[in-house]
């Protein structure tokens, strides 16, 4: 039996990868448990379950709005309204997000990536606009 140094290491690179990618969170959709209209920040249920644990609960996720410009040229600022129950879809950012909600380019006070704390609801799924 000839034994394969390289070929074992690349299996074990190949699962650590993979180990590291599935912690990753990237985009999902979760069930809005509450919904604050006054702050526009929702709390959420993942609903995709990957171990023998249900997913926890994430917590004062922002929802995103549209600007619209009317014919008069007056611009129309829209926040989603949600309600719980509502399927949405979750997208987490590439890095934390807190510092630049103030619209300046910043470090990130933070090296997480891609984490459940940095997400952000971009939109209701087609199941709870027609019922």
């Amino acid at each position: 039996m000839t034994i394969d140094p390289a070929g074992d290491l690349a299996r074990l690179i190949d699962e650590v990868i993979r180990k590291r990618l599935a912690e990753a969170c990237v985009a999902f959709p979760c069930k809005v448990l509450t919904f604050d209209e006054s702050k526009g920040i929702a709390s959420v249920q993942p609903l995709f379950q990957l171990n023998e644990q249900a997913p926890s609960p994430i917590q004062n996720v922002p929802v995103t709005g549209h600007k619209y410009r009317m014919d008069n040229g007056e611009i129309e600022k829209v926040p989603h309204i949600l309600e719980p129950g509502d399927i949405v879809f979750v997208v987490c950012a590439d890095r934390q997000i807190r510092d630049t909600l103030s619209g300046s380019i910043t470090k990130p006070s933070s090296q997480r990536i891609h984490d459940k704390n940095d997400a952000v609801i971009v939109g209701v799924m087609p199941c709870s606009l027609f019922d």
